[in-house]
């Protein structure tokens, strides 16, 4: 696969996307990576690059905090149009970034556009379960989703889950404020109406407290809710983590306790390590787009990687397209 990465975009910028991007080189010889940005910058960080990593200039970066319509009108040499239009003239298989969400979004819809009976793309991500991985989208595209478009979000998400994560015929679920049918907004009840028809497995509604319990594979939301859940999620994650620390090393006795269970813990963070999710895929869009934390550093950025090749390779955007045309509720 080859791999347009955005090299300047996020909040730490080329430092940590380009050790991130050459490290997926060197582990996946398969794969080329592309990096997208000013040159000079990134020789300057990678003076020798793998022969399987090549550099494409671009002059412009859309800031964190730029209006994303706007930028991307004033600035046609960003790094993440000039990424996009790799994947549109056949020259990439696929756009990683740690930019700017909404700027990622919009140049994907102007530049490769929306697959055919996608009214709104949506953002997927991956939460950590006590069994595996939960895909939960949109958590960041569509702040007014209709029914209509959570149930294309159920059936591009149940293909991610099926093609990219190996899940056979994965269980959809609705994300809302009781696990009975008729719980939720009139958004949800109709939701859950047009689901039944579908040839998903639909369970029903899920709450938050189950998004770790193994009730679903897939879970549907709009962007809103997703997004505060997602953040809370990692957030919280951080914040138990931190706790720990503290006690462990506050004091000779917990600094020995700490050395005791060790182990354990080292085997519980792997769980909660959500930098292993690597991105959220924007799916709905004719190409592979890979958008990952702003704040990503190197370790996440090749993950980021990972899903985007992964993604690619497995033809997610093609199988969606197809499923859709089959005729979805």
């Amino acid at each position: 696969m080859r791999l347009a990465v955005d090299a300047m975009g996020g909040d730490h910028g080329p430092s940590e996307v380009v050790p991130g991007a050459i490290d997926h080189a060197l582990s996946h010889p398969q794969d080329q990576v592309v990096l997208v940005g000013d040159a000079a910058t990134i020789r300057a960080l990678a003076p020798k690059l793998p022969s399987n990593v090549s550099i494409v200039a671009a002059s412009q970066v859309i800031g964190m905090d730029e209006h994303p319509a706007l930028a991307l009108r004033e600035k046609k040499d960003s790094t993440i149009l000039v990424a996009m239009d790799l994947v549109r003239r056949g020259e990439a298989d696929a756009v990683v970034t740690a930019g700017h969400t909404g700027a990622g979004m919009a140049a994907a819809i102007l530049r490769l556009g929306r697959l055919p009976g996608v009214d709104r793309p949506a953002l997927a991500v991956q939460m950590i379960t006590d069994h595996g991985t939960l895909v939960l989208l949109d958590i960041g595209a569509n702040p007014d989703s209709t029914p209509e478009n959570l149930v294309q979000y159920a059936h591009m998400g149940a293909i991610f889950a099926e093609r990219v994560l190996g899940v056979a015929t994965p269980r959809v679920a609705l994300l809302s404020i009781g696990e009975e049918k008729g719980k939720g907004d009139a958004r949800i009840q109709r939701a859950t109406e047009l689901l039944d028809t579908t040839s998903l497995r639909f369970e029903g509604n899920v709450e938050g407290k189950d998004l770790t319990r193994n009730l679903a594979d897939v879970v549907v939301c709009d962007a809103v809710l997703g997004n505060v859940v997602i953040k809370f999620f990692e957030g919280l994650s951080t914040f138990i983590f931190d706790q720990w620390r503290a006690e462990f090393y506050g004091s000779w006795r917990g600094k020995l306790a700490g050395a005791l269970m060790k182990p354990g813990i080292d085997r519980i963070r792997g769980t909660f390590d959500y930098e292993r999710v690597g991105g959220s895929p924007l799916l709905g869009v004719k190409g592979t787009v890979i958008i990952t934390h702003g704040r990503a550093k190197r370790r996440m950025i090749g993950f980021a990687c990972d899903v985007a090749a992964t993604t690619a390779r497995t033809r997610v955007p093609a199988l969606i397209a197809e499923a859709l045309a089959e005729g979805p509720a």
